[in-house]
């Protein structure tokens, strides 16, 4: 027997697996790194986390990356050269934080590596009558296995997209086995660049869990503020604040074909970005506006949006629990508590992962079940096929 499928058999085999989870969101702001204790798999998989770390991009990675980031129109060898040079990169930052953490590569079973996407594509927004829906992350797999020494799963989106999915959203996986309790109906609600939210019904069916995007997070507020003011993002949303919402322009922003397509969905940067924006102002007439007006509409939209998708999926009350820097941001969230006011606002952190490192733990989840999982039966809806994801590389 081949001595690295050997070794991936023993680990499936094993009481306990330490798995690195990698997520470096559509923001770039940086790449989270869990390093994650798992028991057991499927329904009875448990989960903790050992060291968190997220490792900020400093502004030439991002511009590399912005160079062919949600571009239609791009320079092909700038594609494939950043394929390695971000593997690389990963593997370097986690080969910093084993020495941070005075852990051996020896002693960490698997790393489950999301990639960093480029660019997403489903039929919904491509609109190519003859193409499937496609998504693209780069940070080669055997890259990051042969700098670390370590067994890596990666392209996870792929088989989502393979069975049917639009490779988004993938957290109804990790949300299913991780956050589902008994008695107790939850919306685990991510906001990142974009926002998504996952349904898990208080009876554990696997069949029920729904996961959907609704629309923009944080990727039009952060672009605004990057490109106006030269900051990463607006901090405790201190200029958002301090604006007006814009009623006129808040009705364009809102006024697209997204909004009125059938759950699940999902969308990206190729649709909100800066130039959505300022189409709705000249279709306003209101491209006078002040910067803090603008921001404040943008959380406005933000909240909105989400809000009336939960409220269309599920109008009775059930508590949400938040994760991804949307929750850091006072104004989306006062917002949301006002828009759903029968409903109870909790963070994941009060379930024992932290919102900063849910993505990463979700993808060294979707790595434990891909090695040492059986396979949920999730039914065969739209959206959420009963897949295994992955790809695996080893180290030699």
């Amino acid at each position: 027997m081949n001595q690295n499928i050997d070794k991936l058999y023993k680990i499936a085999q094993k009481e306990e697996r330490l798995i690195i989870g990698l997520m470096s969101g559509t923001s770039m702001d940086g790449l989270d790194v869990a390093l994650c204790k798992f028991r057991g798999s499927g329904g009875d998989t448990e989960v903790s986390i050992v060291a968190f770390e997220t490792v900020g991009f400093d502004e030439d990675i991002k511009d590399e990356i912005r160079k062919i980031f949600a571009k239609s129109t791009i320079d092909f060898q700038q594609l494939c050269v950043l394929n390695p040079w971000i593997g690389n990169l990963h593997a370097e930052i986690i080969n910093d934080c084993l020495k941070k953490w005075n852990i051996s590569a020896d002693d960490v079973d698997l790393i489950a590596s999301h990639g960093q996407t480029v660019f997403h594509a489903p039929k919904i927004l491509h609109g190519l009558e003859k193409f499937p829906n496609a998504t693209l992350q780069i940070g080669d797999g055997d890259h990051i296995a042969v700098k670390t020494g370590i067994i890596t799963l990666s392209d996870f989106r792929q088989k989502h997209c393979a069975a049917g999915g639009e490779g988004a959203p993938l957290a109804a996986y990790g949300d299913f086995l991780i956050f589902s309790k008994r008695g107790e109906n939850r919306i685990l609600l991510n906001m990142g660049g974009i926002a998504n939210f996952t349904y898990l019904a208080g009876n554990l069916d696997a069949n029920e869990v729904f996961a959907t995007d609704t629309g923009t997070g944080n990727t039009l507020i952060d672009a605004y503020v990057k490109k106006h003011f030269g900051l990463p993002y607006d901090e405790n949303a201190k200029i958002a604040s301090k604006g007006t919402v814009n009623q006129t322009l808040l009705y364009e922003l809102k006024n697209n074909e997204f909004f009125e397509k059938p759950f699940p969905k999902t969308t990206g940067p190729e649709l909100f970005n800066l130039k959505y924006l300022t189409n709705a102002q000249e279709k306003s007439q209101t491209l006078e506006l002040s910067h803090e007006d603008i921001l404040a509409t943008l959380c406005r939209f933000s909240a909105e949006t989400i809000a009336e998708a939960i409220l269309q999926f599920k109008s009775d009350s059930y508590k949400i629990y938040g994760s991804g820097g949307g929750v850091h941001n006072p104004l989306i969230m006062s917002n949301l508590q006002k828009l759903l006011p029968n409903f109870d606002f909790q963070k994941t952190d009060d379930l024992g992962i932290s919102g900063d490192a849910k993505e990463a733990v979700l993808f060294a989840t979707l790595a434990n079940e891909a090695v040492a999982g059986g396979q949920t039966d999730f039914g065969s809806r739209k959206g959420v096929p009963s897949v295994s994801m992955g790809k695996i590389s080893f180290p030699n």
